[in-house]
């Protein structure tokens, strides 16, 4: 070409000096990028199948909240006895375990 120094055409563009077989080379895989390329557009898409999810839902609930027990240390007369005061809180102890049990049991009711 005029004016280039080393007789290339402008720009390097050397495709049109390849050798027969490289040009066939090339050309088929152009066309065969292109036919994949299209054969993909061909094809239609899969419908969406439906998914089932299970999505926690808040819900009130209605466990019955236990009355609180007469307590047998609220009974004691002001004034009684050491040995009376003992056998009360020995006793609401007890009286104090079933009524925690039964508050727990409504609370894991809920849960």
């Amino acid at each position: 070409m005029i004016g280039e120094p080393n007789g290339e055409p402008h720009g390097n563009f050397r495709f049109a000096n390849a050798k027969p077989s490289m040009r066939l080379s090339l050309t088929g895989f152009l066309v065969g990028i292109l036919s994949f390329g299209l054969a993909g557009c061909a094809t239609a898409p899969r419908p969406a199948q439906p998914v089932e999810v299970s999505v926690p839902v808040a819900v009130p609930c209605k466990a019955p909240v236990p009355e609180r027990p007469a307590f047998a240390v609220d009974a004691l007369p002001i004034g009684s006895g050491i040995w009376e005061q003992m056998k009360a809180l020995r006793a609401e102890r007890f009286q104090r375990k079933g009524y925690e049990a039964e508050l727990e049991a409504a609370v894991n009711a809920c849960q």
